[in-house]
């Protein structure tokens, strides 16, 4: 008996409708249906009464699901798939990412494709794309304090952000950088189009093996965004007296005290997409954000007599 899992997202009526009615549809044809929600992938945050919030990055995977399952279906907008992509990708399953939210840059349909979209998925009529992801860790005297997969961005800030921060940061065996910003960006290529954009960092393919370090509003005109090589681990440093805030994908985190240090590398895991027609990353580009519109008005050609 073939077997697959959804994953949806509890906040939204639709979502939720739309998974037992799929569950109903594939058990009729002999599949087995594991489903949850998304709000196990959901990092939470640590607080100053509790700042130890230590999930194992493979305790997240949801009961039922395991590497026997031909793939998942998610239902939600960009957070669910993000956070589905914490529970799954220990195990390797794919994903197919529905959209019921707003933006959906990660995911691959609509609602409305979905009986199509089924008869794909039936028929194995679709390829799958890899993501690169990072693991971040947090260390306090050489313990693992904090862990987390992270598929778009780590940001380490001030709380709240309102006063420069000091850090010290090693890229592979490369010279210590001392960098002074109001937080940090490291992003994956598929991060690059979500607060690393906004921060003033450049776009990435997914296909480009890099990594990205983007300042938040740094107190240099030499402080710019680096992109790097993904196989380059990143140890910061944080050169503050006061404790520092760190973010996964922006749904989750864990202070940062003066003497911590936050790694990111590389994940041996990495999210795994469904697509349904071939990967079209400028056309997305262009339909989510606007890149690469024609102008209105393109000036016509004047012949010179």
């Amino acid at each position: 008996m073939p077997k697959a899992g959804i994953i949806y997202n509890d906040q939204k009526p639709i979502a939720g409708r739309i998974a037992i009615e799929l569950k109903e549809q594939f058990t009729e044809k002999g599949w087995d249906i594991c489903i949850t929600t998304g709000i196990g992938g959901i990092l939470g945050y640590s607080t100053p009464q509790s700042p130890v919030c230590h999930t194992p990055i493979e305790g997240l995977t949801p009961p039922g699901f395991d590497s026997s399952m031909k793939f998942v279906i998610v239902l939600g907008g960009d957070g669910t798939v993000l956070a589905a992509s914490r529970q799954v990708a220990p195990c390797g399953i794919p994903m197919l990412a529905i959209n019921t939210g707003h933006m959906g840059f990660l995911t691959e349909a609509y609602v409305n494709q979905l009986p199509q979209v089924v008869e794909q998925v039936l028929t194995s009529n679709y390829s799958i794309e890899e993501r690169a992801m990072l693991t971040v860790k947090v260390f306090r005297q050489q313990s693992v304090l904090w862990e987390a997969l992270c598929l778009n961005e780590m940001v380490l800030h001030r709380e709240p952000l309102t006063s420069m921060c000091h850090f010290e940061i090693g890229i592979g065996n490369h010279a210590t950088v001392d960098i002074a910003a109001d937080g940090i960006i490291v992003s994956t290529p598929t991060g690059s189009t979500a607060y690393s954009l906004s921060a003033g960092g450049p776009v990435v393919t997914p296909g480009v093996a890099a990594l990205q370090l983007v300042p938040i509003c740094p107190h240099s005109l030499a402080s710019r965004a680096l992109v790097f090589p993904d196989s380059e681990p990143v140890n910061i440093y944080p050169v503050n007296t006061t404790q520092l805030v760190m973010t996964v994908d922006g749904n989750g985190g864990c202070y940062v005290l003066p003497e911590d240090c936050v790694t990111i590398e590389k994940s041996d895991y990495s999210a795994r997409f469904i697509r349904l027609q071939s990967p079209e990353f400028f056309r997305i580009l262009r339909e989510k954000l606007g890149w690469g519109l024609p102008h209105i008005a393109k000036p016509t050609s004047v012949e010179i007599p």
